[in-house]
């Protein structure tokens, strides 16, 4: 999913080059608005941490783009190709390292394994049709 600040910057385009160069296959993509409720219902896995209530103000703040990828051990290599959390910290070519701007505004989310994938994409998209 492409963060508020991704898309704000209109950033969109060069992100999707960057995964669909390193051999992702986007097979649904929309942008959208999340509202407070939403986001909250999104990352309700962080709800008793102290950041909860602005990461969800921050995802309900702009645009966004979720996408669902397929690749071969897309959850592994994703999370390498986007980079880090802290952008400071992120490998040089990384998603974040070439486009957050912190560690809130860091450009974008990828699930952490294939169980989260699923939940996550399914959060966004009902009744994917395959291409």
């Amino acid at each position: 999913m492409l963060k508020p600040d991704a898309v704000d910057a209109s950033n969109t385009g060069a992100i999707t080059k960057i995964i669909e160069e390193a051999g992702f296959r986007i097979v649904a993509m929309k942008k959208t608005m999340l509202t407070p409720e939403r986001a909250g219902e999104f990352y309700a896995v962080h709800k008793e941490r102290p950041f909860y209530k602005d990461l969800c103000k921050y995802m309900s703040s702009g645009a966004i783009v979720p996408m669902i990828l397929e690749k071969d051990n897309a959850v592994e290599d994703f999370r390498k190709l986007i980079g880090a959390t802290d952008p400071s910290k992120a490998a040089p070519g990384t998603i974040r390292n070439l486009f957050a701007k912190s560690i809130e505004a860091n450009a974008i989310h990828g699930s952490d394994s294939d169980e989260n994938a699923a939940i996550e994409g399914s959060f966004f998209f009902s009744n994917l049709e395959r291409f």
